[in-house]
């Protein structure tokens, strides 16, 4: 059955022990790609042997963390033996206790089709039914409710993830084309039998680090696209100032060997043609804003391949534990629900992310105020006339930029740091990963305000600098991001409530509607 919000045609993305990319979680997540378990009697047969050696293990009375004994600190305690099925079930319901917003339903497609990845490496001890069945609920659009808080990363995302754990049986509830259904009718009327767990396998859903690597693999997506969006806007106040291209030369940055960085210097040029000519009756040497920021965008342009392998890695792991060893024969109990290395990404992005949120509020300043932005109206109004002296243009934007950007600069503090010791001493030294991916959205999200503050910004202050110097022609690229704007944004000749626009241009942004740069 297919959910009516995803019958587009879609790639398929295969389930199997490769590789999979944070594109094709991404698109998962979009609904613009399909998850797909591998047809292959091969990979089929090696997931099947891990089950069958754990109930091997089980019929000759081996202890086995999780199965056997309880979770965590009561990992002493044995569980008889005609109580061992219930085990499963008492896992996902005793977490049943988190609490905050819902995960939108794309995140809670991308943490699916995360949970599917690790377990689909064959090291879990799961069936082939329970991979099939979280690929079911995902083609059938039933997205489990699963509430934001109440992770701290290790071990693993054990409250979130309970709530798939629980849907996968019937339990609790579900997104269904955008409205909470209880699990159980939903699987019904859909003509999905809902699971009983085998014995680890209410471990193997939950011990893992699927919701921070999910909302890694979102917010990554976003954080890439505004490197380009920031350069974008960056060419366009330099135009709007009158700015001294020049500062963008390829020799130049030739000198400081960060290719990141010098990435973004070659997309100014690209947008405003550096030339030998440029630097005639322009001022030396601009303000930080713009003359340093290929250098503030680098930071973050230089940090995402670094970012991309700790995702992917996360993404490509086996992450719970036990870690069962089929083809070995052993159980082998580690720590890999561990979630630093996400903490540590997620902790970095939204520290350079952040940075793009500073660096266009700096600019915005420049542009609006009448004392340095050479020659434009105070506050950027469009207003001539009598009626300028009513008009305040981006005066009120301004002020809200500088909010948005405050409270992203704010949640910088990096989350990683903040370890707490939990569960009687068990977990005494955790990851916080969870919560440093969704201070990294948030951080993400203001920024993304900011940046719809500077969309108005920038086109208004090029469209003010054409009024102002009519000879002086826009470059090509920046006419063509000014009409592309102009389907959303009008100048702003009288004052006029932004709020609507804004919310366009932050729609625009999240669907990536405006292509930047080969």
């Amino acid at each position: 059955m297919m959910h009516p919000d995803l019958t587009t045609t879609r790639r398929a993305v295969q389930f199997d022990r490769e590789r999979l990319t944070i594109e094709d979680i991404v698109d998962i997540a979009r609904g613009t790609a399909s998850a797909v378990l591998s047809p292959d009697p091969v990979f089929r047969a090696a997931i099947a042997r891990g089950a069958d050696f754990l109930d091997r293990l089980l019929r000759e009375d081996g202890t086995i963390y999780g199965v056997t004994t309880g979770y965590g600190d009561s990992c002493t305690v044995s569980i008889p033996p005609d109580l061992v099925a219930e085990l499963p079930h008492h896992l996902y319901t005793y977490h049943g206790c988190g609490l905050g917003e819902y995960l939108t339903p794309a995140q809670t497609r991308a943490v699916m089709a995360t949970r599917l990845a690790s377990l689909s490496k064959g090291f879990s001890g799961v069936s082939v039914e329970l991979l099939e069945q979280i690929a079911r609920l995902l083609d059938a659009g039933l997205l489990p409710l699963i509430p934001s808080e109440g992770s701290v990363g290790a071990s693993g995302d054990l409250t979130p993830l309970s709530y798939l754990a629980a849907v996968l049986c019937g339990e609790r509830e579900v997104w269904r084309d955008g409205v909470q259904v209880p699990a159980a009718q939903a699987l019904k009327e859909a003509g999905i039998t809902p699971l009983r767990l085998r014995p680890k396998e209410g471990l193997a859903i939950m011990n893992g680090t699927a919701v921070m690597t999910a909302l890694a693999c979102l917010a990554y997506d976003r954080a890439e696209y505004l490197t380009r969006m920031c350069t974008r806007i960056t060419a366009m106040a330099s135009f709007a100032l009158d700015g001294n291209a020049h500062h963008f030369d390829e020799t130049l940055f030739s000198v400081k060997p960060h290719a990141g960085m010098q990435g973004v210097a070659a997309w100014l040029r690209q947008d405003l043609h550096v030339g030998e000519a440029e630097r005639n009756g322009k001022r030396l040497q601009d303000r930080y804003s713009i003359r340093c920021a290929p250098h503030v965008i680098g930071v973050l342009a230089d940090a995402l391949p670094f970012f991309r392998q700790s995702i992917e890695n996360e993404l490509n792991s086996a992450n719970d534990n036990p870690i069962i060893d089929a083809e070995g024969e052993r159980v082998l109990h580690g720590g890999h629900f561990y979630g630093g290395h996400i903490a540590f990404a997620m902790d970095g992005m939204k520290n350079a992310v952040a940075n793009l949120a500073d660096l266009l509020d700096r600019q915005m300043a420049l542009l609006v105020d009448s004392r340095y932005n050479h020659g434009l109206p105070a506050n950027l109004s469009g207003a001539e006339g009598p009626r300028a002296a009513i008009n305040h243009g981006l005066k009120a934007l301004q002020i809200s930029s500088s909010a948005w950007t405050a409270e992203a600069l704010k949640l910088t503090m990096p989350a990683s740091v903040f370890s707490r010791s939990t569960e009687c001493h068990n977990q005494d030294k955790v990851s916080m990963g969870t919560i440093a991916a969704r201070d990294c959205l948030r951080v993400l999200e203001l920024t993304e305000q900011v940046v719809a503050a500077l969309l108005i910004t920038v086109r208004q202050g090029v469209w003010l600098r054409l009024r102002v110097n009519p000879e002086n022609p826009a470059p090509q690229a920046l006419r063509d991001m000014m009409d592309k704007l102009g389907e959303d944004v009008a100048p702003v000749a009288e004052d006029r409530r932004l709020e609507p626009e804004l919310r366009v241009l932050i729609a625009r942004l999240r669907e990536q509607a405006w292509s930047l740069y080969a």
